[in-house]
């Protein structure tokens, strides 16, 4: 398994993904009429209260049965166990905007303590948030953010900037340093992915990216056919691409898969964010030299300790507090309530098999 993100760096790319983390000071008890992450007055936290045994922790992903998806809830799904709390998983079998808000009404009817929930739409699950929130129910983010207003922390899998920028930089390597890319992402409207192709078309707008032009994003809804027809879709129309770049687990196996088995392998690149098992045969066969990737699991564990130590008093998601994070060790909240796990690495055919997730 990939180690600890407090341990981890990443050969080329570590310093740009480490960059702009910072450390606030901590909150005190006149700091107690200080804000939340979700916007919410929260009463002072107390760093000193014990962690609650049995607290219910509902994981509510963008669809179940997503290889990526899997082993992030698998990660909350250890750690709740280690919390000595009851863990819940449910979900949608598709990613769509509202597919996620009759969950989160069911979760709300059970009484559940904390939800953790990786929101399909910014907003569309905000008003549901917002009655679990009002029934004394911590909502967590994490993977893809819901509106700041709606939720108490957001667990980061790195800083927006430096997933964007990293993306960029292997697609100018993978590119050969010019021509024509494209962008496959997951759905329209996924927070996270969204940030990260907004960071990347900024970079591609400095002196060192002027040979590369984006030339599409197309959407594959983190669907594997679907994300496959897209990658054929993009070479009929461009037929001079010199690489797709995927910040997406299913995008970027589904246009490794095709590009695998067509006559653009060893022409196209393909890059992105994927998962090492995944992977594995399509960078052992040269169809991708290069990806990168956190581990999943651990967003998932430290969004259960997050919402386990905000439902116990410990934190309320304000800047500056600290917890602990069972194995991940100490973590500080940041702005508008963001947590970041910490930096990815990239993967390729001399270290991919050195991990197994």
């Amino acid at each position: 398994m990939l180690r600890s993100p407090r341990t981890l760096l990443s050969v080329t790319s570590a310093a740009l993904l480490v960059a702009g983390l910072t450390a606030c000071g901590g909150t005190t008890k006149d700091s107690a009429s200080n804000t939340s992450g979700g916007g919410q007055s929260a009463a002072a936290a107390d760093p000193n209260a014990a962690v609650k045994e049995g607290l219910k922790i509902a994981f509510l992903p963008k669809q179940l049965n997503n290889p990526y998806s899997d082993v992030e809830t698998g990660g909350g799904k250890v750690a709740v166990e280690e919390l000595k709390g009851e863990y819940k998983l449910v979900g949608p079998n598709d990613a769509s905007a509202s597919s996620q808000v009759s969950y989160i009404n069911t979760l709300i009817q059970q009484q559940q303590d904390v939800i953790v929930v990786a929101a399909n739409d910014p907003n569309a699950v905000c008003p549901s948030l917002n009655q679990a929130r009002a029934a004394k129910i911590k909502v967590i983010t994490f993977d893809s953010d819901a509106s700041k207003d709606c939720r108490d922390a957001f667990i980061n899998q790195a800083t927006t900037e430096g997933i964007g920028q990293s993306l960029a930089k292997m697609a100018l390597e993978q590119a050969g340093g010019e021509g024509e890319i494209a962008v496959l992402s997951a759905t329209p409207n996924a927070t996270n992915q969204n940030s990260w192709i907004e960071v990347m078309k900024e970079e591609l707008k400095k002196p060192e990216y002027s040979k590369l032009k984006l030339v599409k994003v197309a959407y594959g809804n983190d669907d594997d056919q679907k994300s496959f027809q897209e990658a054929q879709g993009l070479l009929q129309s461009y037929p001079n691409l010199k690489a797709i770049v995927a910040p997406t687990t299913v995008g970027i196996a589904a246009a490794a898969r095709y590009i695998s088995s067509s006559s653009y392998k060893g022409k196209v690149a393909v890059t992105g964010l994927g998962l090492p098992n995944q992977m594995r045969e399509y960078v052992k066969d040269d169809t991708v030299k290069k990806f990168a990737l956190w581990n999943p699991a651990d967003i998932g564990y430290l969004a259960a300790f997050a919402g386990a130590n905000m439902a116990s008093g410990k934190i309320t998601g304000a800047q500056g507090e600290k917890f602990t994070a069972g194995k991940l060790g100490e973590y500080t909240i940041g702005a508008d309530g963001e947590i970041v796990l910490g930096p990815p690495t990239e993967f390729t055919k001399e270290n991919i098999d050195q991990f197994n997730f």
